[in-house]
């Protein structure tokens, strides 16, 4: 370690204290793992602690952190107190995440800390976002994502520091390379020795520096900083360090290196380096250093303390946080159904044309609405989503992106986590589930894992259904599988006056919303009123009442059934047609009620039925409304396969109005 590097007295203790702070509340949470009262994992960051110590002593309250599952030390580093840490392992309410996350959970937004992940990767493109947040606000905030090696052969690496690059991002990736990614030596997982060099490939400076010299790290992490600050964009810092303890408490450790290695890395301890280096010359004098040491002592025995004798959450609260507790007030008036107009007052727009307005008028008002795509830029979107934005708005807030689903997802859930409104449009659902990861681990979770504190107005959109001969990679149905998971909200409009009142409600909802548009739909015409409105989510439409059969459809689905009824009405029969318009959350109640009037039930559905839109709502009515059948439940939904080119194939595997006309014959005989 070089003594020849220049701080004050006052940042010399800070650092000290710091590491300190980590490595005693480390060793405290070590010795309750062996009590019993950490009831999952506990990844410690014993070793490590002079990068953390480092480089949050630049950081700001208001500059944010993105770390990894060992994230603990980045934790303490930003300033969570160790109570809250040591009561968060333990389960208990006064925890930092208020028992909901554990060891690789850590939330304190507070203060910047926006959350530790048990997934590899994704803090590198969320603090992309957070970087992307504050140059479309315009402040001098600095994002910072620690990871460790295992993360550098992961693509949200690749897409994160290539999205900075672009972007010139006020972003910091501190890679903390201790040699093993869990039990796998980076020297064989890695064909580039060596991270920091990777930063030359995407055009940002990198650099390789020893992660137990808090010196040097400080000095390197400070020039990192001040660029940002600056607007000279992101830095690759490869920390090149040792954990002495075990991947996590309770594992074996020596079968993947040896004792004499540990013991080896002990010797090179961060800490008492920095003791030798700044006592020498009595710059610092041994007394100081060990009030430190007691006075952090006290601290951790008193937070222990504190966190065994701090209650368990209320199991009633278990359920609490998963959408946003105080939904936020609509822009506009809400509207849930179109009024009765007729003549001169009667104004027509297509489906993609309302969608549009409803950006356009959200855009104006909220300046922390950006949209990224490939082709939301200049082009105006593939399907005309975006047309005419980019010369109000410019490059920022109409963001062209590169082929990375992951990536630019991901980025979007550190946006919205610091504070702006990201508009992700994927073109087709298909293309989305490249980001399955990002979506559902980490943007439908953030709200729940924070317990309310992050919000996540995150709208991601794209097409789906199947038609124009798009075959397997373009057609998909995908709003079953978004439907089953809690966190998000999911949107299947089906004309161009719900698309609009929804699309407005999705862009001033605090929750995530999966806005997924059938293809075959966007050029229909609709009655769409010229002033503002909003649709709430969970109310369904009833589209045409009748007495004999009711049809639940969605999307396309809702338009070839209004066919079928006009046919079966031919026939004498009337049927009762609901749009639910949301799957999630799903107006059940609306289509019980219309069972309870007409006593027969059937789904129509493009998509399969296995596990399914269907299915969900033939188990709903039977558990609310089975005594009020007078048959058993039908649904006619798409073939269980994958989407064939040939019209002729295509036309054979979804519902068309004869095949509705007849499974409704048939259920009105049962």
């Amino acid at each position: 370690m070089s003594s020849a590097i220049s701080i004050s007295k006052e940042i010399a203790l800070s650092l000290y204290r710091r590491m300190q702070v980590i490595r005693q509340t480390e060793e405290q949470l070590a010795r309750s793992h062996q009590r019993g009262l950490v009831h999952g994992a506990c990844h410690t960051y014993v070793g490590e602690e002079a990068i953390a110590s480092a480089v949050c002593e630049h950081l700001r309250p208001d500059d944010v952190v993105f770390s990894t599952h060992r994230g603990h030390g980045h934790a303490l580093a930003k300033g969570l107190e160790p109570r809250e840490l040591i009561a968060e392992l333990y389960g208990r309410e006064g925890g930092c995440s208020m028992g909901r996350g554990g060891s690789m959970h850590i939330f304190k937004p507070e203060i910047g800390m926006m959350g530790t992940s048990g997934i590899v990767g994704p803090c590198i493109l969320q603090a992309c976002g957070g970087g992307y947040s504050f140059k479309i606000k315009g402040t001098d905030n600095v994002s910072v994502a620690f990871f460790g090696d295992g993360a550098v052969n992961n693509g949200a690496f690749h897409e994160g520091l290539n999205m900075a690059s672009i972007w010139n991002l006020p972003s910091i990736f501190v890679c903390e390379n201790n040699q093993f990614a869990t039990e796998v030596p980076f020297e064989y997982a890695s064909a580039i020795p060596d991270v920091w060099r990777r930063a030359q490939n995407y055009g940002i400076p990198g650099f390789e520096v020893d992660g137990n010299d808090v010196l040097e790290i400080y000095q390197i992490a400070q020039e990192a900083v001040k660029r940002a600050r600056d607007g000279e964009g992101p830095t690759l810092i490869e920390c090149k360090t040792y954990r002495t303890r075990a991947h996590a408490e309770g594992m074996g450790d020596f079968t993947y290196r040896t004792r004499e290695d540990v013991e080896e890395w002990k010797e090179k301890c961060p800490i008492k380096r920095f003791r030798q280096v700044v006592t020498e010359d009595d710059f610092v004098v041994e007394d100081e250093l060990n009030e430190i040491d007691r006075e952090v002592t006290e601290l951790v025995t008193q937070a222990q303390k504190w966190a065994e004798a701090s209650p368990y959450p209320d199991g009633t609260t278990a359920a609490t946080h998963v959408y946003c507790e105080r939904p936020s007030p609509p822009s506009s008036p809400i509207q849930n159904f179109a009024p009765e107009v007729s003549g001169s007052e009667r104004r027509e727009i297509t489906y993609i044309a309302a969608t549009l307005e409803a950006l356009s008028e959200e855009m104006a008002c909220n300046d922390n609405i950006f949209v990224m795509g490939e082709g939301s830029g200049k082009r105006g979107g593939n399907f005309n989503t975006t047309t005419g934005l980019f010369d109000i708005y410019g490059t920022d807030r109409l963001c062209d992106t590169p082929i990375c689903e992951r990536g630019f997802v991901g980025l979007a859930g550190g946006a919205a986590m610091t504070g702006t409104r990201p508009v992700i449009d994927f073109m087709f659902a298909d293309f989305i589930m490249d980001a399955v990861g990002e979506t559902i681990n980490q943007i439908a979770k953030m709200q729940y894992m924070s317990s309310g504190r992050i919000k996540m107005p995150v709208l991601l959109r794209g097409c789906v259904g199947i038609g124009h001969s798009a075959a397997t990679h373009h057609s998909g149905n995908y709003y079953h599988m978004y439907g089953h998971f809690p966190g998000l909200r999911v949107v299947v409009p089906s004309n161009a006056y719900d698309a609009k009142g929804l699309m407005k409600r999705a862009l001033n909802c605090d929750d995530p919303v999966i806005f997924l548009e059938h293809r075959e739909l966007l050029t229909t015409k609709t009655h769409v009123p010229a002033e503002e409105y909003e649709i709430e989510f969970g109310v369904s439409r009833i589209v045409r009442t009748g007495n004999d059969v009711t049809v639940v459809a969605i999307a396309k689905m809702v338009d070839e059934t209004e066919k079928a009824a006009e046919e079966l009405e031919k026939q004498g029969i009337s049927i009762e047609i609901i749009d639910p318009r949301t799957v999630s959350p799903l107006d059940t109640d609306a289509v019980a009620e219309s069972v309870a009037k007409t006593g027969r039930l059937l789904v129509v559905d493009e998509a399969f039925d296995q596990y399914g839109f269907s299915s969900e709502i033939a188990a709903r009515v039977s558990d609310v409304a089975f005594d009020e059948l007078d048959a058993p439940i039908k649904r006619l939904c798409g073939v269980f396969t994958p989407t064939p080119y040939s019209p002729t194939l295509e036309e054979a595997i979804i519902p068309n109005v004869s095949s509705i006309v007849n499974a409704v014959l048939e259920l009105t005989k049962e």
